[in-house]
């Protein structure tokens, strides 16, 4: 009998999770991506669905032949089904007690024929993966869901193949992913789900080892896609204000009702859609890939630049975001989660203080705003309080992406009659990992990990046509490689490509006995290596408490040194980027620009100049305020370089003669 994997069918992406020899892991496929976006594209012909990140990518260029956000529509009639809702960029249909369908071509898809797709890529990701078929599944859904809408889910996991043994609630497994069945008895938790289409805040109750749904409430179109479309929104108004293109202007674009059609060829009416108004849903869709990624980015960036070359044949956008100003546009539509965490704790008859901890799961909760919003709501205290004196704990240990597919996979495990005799054998005394380019070390496996362990990360090359790579593995805790103790060293072979083209896989992984084997794969190949290490563990426990005192002793030089190795390696491809920009540009710029640029290629390589033979490290503020400046200087000039290749680009695929 094959072992049963756990599935999180989500809104935006999906994921597939397995318990592997007593760790749960989080399945990738082929390309090491863990996050399958449930998007699924179906193109003319009989040509199969593409399915993942293809599909999204797709999506720009055929919006309404690509589905997205399927989730929303699982179980629902027509009528169920509002206005607001229908805003998506292919045909939804249904009214009344009808099912709701998609017009994809000539075929009508039920929103369980779309999920089937994604469930079918996961299937397959995790037989790759594992290396025998899987055919049993535990599938996560929202708290609130109804019967009609988990059977719906029952249904697509059985047309992608799977026996599905259980439906399992989303605070539940992300419970369980968390490790909050190890509380005391009687524990409470609160989960709060902010995901890309829906919201919900659950609040659990440990009884005997298992978790009790005392309350849950939500809204089932409430998620990062109106984050998204409330920044298009403004972004839209925008690209009018520069003289763009208006994209809410209904002769230019899909019509204002479902079904109506704006003329043009008979394909296009089909759809309800003009010739024009399938130029504006690429349009649309290339603004709503901007608006998302740059909202991902502003988790971890106060500011980033949205790009949209060649929008028109005649206009590009550009436009400089911060995170401030995303917390204006959408502190509106979060704050409407909050009433929805009042009723659920008064549905529970409890209050804040009776919470033990607030556990944040789903993307949209990485936010900054939507982490205060949530402790400030609930009375936090610090992580490591234990929710002393009345103060719940802001739980954010684990990736709020992976818990519900993780959590999924435990559950499973217990499904197939595991877990009964689990035994903590050892952690790791420090951290592992390799060192890059730089000389910087990254770490793999962080200090006081539970063994046994497997985990690893992609790499890719930092140098033109490098025929191989040199994996060094570190043990330490300190950030430049040379600092820490080297444990081996070994090459991958490859052929050469461009840097950044290849894609290499680093796994490291720690038996029961504390031995560390590393596997370095070439994803293009499949080519690898294997080469078992010394004991990562037998480590002398006096030089542990020497190796960790350094770290401390020197956490604000090492600090220091890594700002300035991240910040030379990227002043340096700035510099080589402007002055290929400025030899292939050279006809096209004005000579007093060419100057002001050069000069502030002067300062930056001024900056870089400061490095100290010695320590290796220069003035890193100097440095990073040079780099600022010439990349506010080449401004003008990489959109021209952007522009000049997306003509080539669009003149290759005879878009523009």
């Amino acid at each position: 009998m094959s072992r049963i994997v756990g599935i999180d069918l989500g809104t935006t992406n999906s994921l597939v999770a397995v318990v592997d020899s007593g760790i749960p892991m989080v399945l990738a496929d082929k390309d090491g991506s863990r996050l399958t976006p449930s998007v699924v594209h179906y193109p003319a012909g009989d040509a199969p669905p593409v399915v993942g990140h293809a599909a999204n990518r797709i999506r720009v260029l055929e919006p309404a032949d690509t589905v997205y956000s399927v989730k929303r529509f699982m179980g629902r009639r027509g009528a169920e089904v509002s206005v607001q809702e229908r805003r998506v960029t292919y045909a939804v249909e249904g009214e009344a007690a009808g099912p709701v369908t998609f017009r994809m071509r000539d075929r009508a898809l039920t929103p369980e024929d779309v999920s089937a797709e994604v469930l079918r890529k996961l299937k397959a990701d995790a037989e790759a993966a594992l290396g025998e078929p899987v055919t049993r599944a535990v599938i996560t859904v929202p708290a609130y869901f109804n019967d009609a809408q988990r059977n719906a889910t029952k249904r697509a996991g059985e047309l992608a193949g799977f026996t599905v043994e259980r439906i399992v609630n989303e605070p539940t497994a992300a419970a369980l992913a968390y490790g909050l069945d190890k509380l005391k008895e009687h524990s409470r938790v609160a989960v709060y789900d902010l995901g890309g289409g829906t919201f919900d805040l659950s609040i659990l109750e440990l009884n005997q080892g298992v978790f009790q749904v005392l309350s849950t409430h939500g809204n089932t179109c409430l998620g990062g896609d109106d984050l998204d479309r409330r920044l298009m929104d403004f972004l839209i108004d925008s690209i009018r204000m520069a003289g763009g293109p208006d994209l809410t202007e209904p002769s230019t674009g899909i019509p204002t009702e479902p079904g109506a059609t704006t003329g043009g060829d008979a394909a296009a009416e089909a759809k309800g859609l003009s010739p024009v108004g399938t130029e504006r849903l690429v349009m649309l869709s290339r603004l709503r890939e901007a608006a998302e990624q740059a909202k991902i980015r502003l988790s971890s960036e106060e500011a980033v630049e949205v790009s949209l070359p060649f929008l028109t044949p005649r206009f590009s956008f550009t436009y400089r975001l911060t995170r401030v100003e995303l917390e204006r546009l959408t502190r509106e539509i979060l704050l409407q989660t909050r009433a929805h965490c009042l009723r659920s704790l008064a549905d529970a008859k409890l209050e804040a203080k009776d919470l033990d901890q607030v556990i944040l799961v789903g993307g949209q909760t990485r936010m900054p705003l939507v982490r205060r919003l949530a402790a400030e709501w609930f009375g936090c205290a610090e992580p490591g309080a234990g929710g002393a004196r009345g103060k719940p704990v802001l739980n954010t240990s684990q990736n709020p992406d992976e818990a519900v597919a993780l959590g999924a996979a435990i559950q499973a495990e217990i499904l197939d009659g595991g877990f009964k005799h689990l035994l903590l054998l050892d952690v790791t005394p420090l951290s592992l990992g390799i060192e890059t380019f730089g000389g910087l070390m990254n770490v793999i496996i962080p200090r006081n990990s539970t063994i046994p362990i497997k985990a690893g990360e992609m790499f890719t090359t930092a140098v033109d046509n490098q025929r191989s790579v040199l994996i060094h593995v570190l043990q330490g805790e300190r950030e430049r490689a040379r600092d820490n103790w080297s444990l081996g060293k070994f090459e991958l072979e490859f052929a050469p490509a461009p840097k950044g083209v290849p894609r290499v896989g680093v796994q490291f992984e720690i038996d029961a006995d504390g031995i560390l084997h590393v596997l370095a794969r070439d994803i293009a190949t499949g080519r690898q290596v294997v080469v078992p290490m010394r004991s990562a563990v037998d480590v002398d426990d006096a030089e542990v408490q020497r190796m960790v005192e350094e770290s401390v002793e020197h956490a604000f030089d090492d600090l220091r040194a890594r700002q300035w190795i991240e910040a030379k390696l990227r002043a340096s491809e700035t510099v080589v980027a402007t002055r290929k920009g400025l030899t292939e540009c050279h006809a096209d710029l004005e000579p007093a620009y060419r100057v002001s640029v050069e000069a502030a290629l002067g300062r930056v390589e001024e900056a870089l100049a400061t490095e100290d033979t010695r320590t290796k490290v220069g003035d890193v503020a100097r440095l990073i305020a040079a780099n600022a400046a010439l990349d506010e200087a080449t401004r003008a000039l990489a959109d021209l370089m952007m522009d000049k290749a997306m003509e080539a680009l669009l003149r290759q695929r005879g878009m523009i003669s």
